[in-house]
């Protein structure tokens, strides 16, 4: 975490975020200063919409067995603009790289290099969208307990168990997610 920072980190949505776009969100943090804070969700797929599906409608051709994977809701911000986070093994001119061995592209170059053998990333998730801070506001957020912060792992960015990921997330920071409460208590 560099200063005080959190590219590269997850976000764990608490029970009883009040927002139900982010009710039990994993979000992985892709860029974080003092301006701005820019993430995508993880968890959150949108079903029935696969990445084969996807690259078909947007014409790119695609190798015979591409993986199934889902597409995934990133966030309630531009919801029809896609967002691809991959491993470090591929780059392009405008790539962003963040945290351990992560990177971000939003152009059509890597939804190519996607659909064919090589060269392409190692993992890959695809995403519509992305949840978007102002400046200061993640930060008032996390001291409100609205999120908890864990480090990124490939297990939780790019695994397609969407269902446990939340509290897989949890678990790393040695909390059990039947033992949380959206209730708020008094000392």
């Amino acid at each position: 975490m560099e200063s005080g920072f959190l590219s590269g980190q997850m976000l764990i949505a608490m029970p009883g975020i009040g927002d139900p776009r982010f009710e039990r969100s994993l979000i992985l943090l892709c860029a974080h200063d003092a301006e701005h804070a820019m993430g995508v969700a993880v968890n959150r797929p949108v079903e029935g919409l696969t990445v084969p599906d996807l690259l078909e409608r947007l014409e790119i051709k695609t190798r015979d067995d591409l993986d199934e994977e889902l597409v995934l809701l990133g966030g309630p911000v531009e919801m029809e603009r896609g967002f691809v986070v991959h491993t470090d093994d591929y780059q392009v001119e405008h790539s962003l790289m963040f945290g351990e061995g992560l990177v971000l592209t939003t152009t059509r170059d890597v939804l190519e290099a996607m659909g064919r053998r090589d060269p392409h990333p190692r993992r890959v998730i695809m995403t519509l969208g992305y949840a978007g801070w102002g400046a200061g506001q993640l930060e008032r957020e996390i001291r409100q307990n609205v999120w908890l912060t864990v480090e990124a792992d490939e297990a939780l960015v790019f695994d397609e168990d969407h269902e446990t990921k939340w509290s897989r997330a949890l678990g790393k920071l040695g909390i059990d997610a039947k033992f949380l409460s959206a209730e708020a208590g008094q000392a």
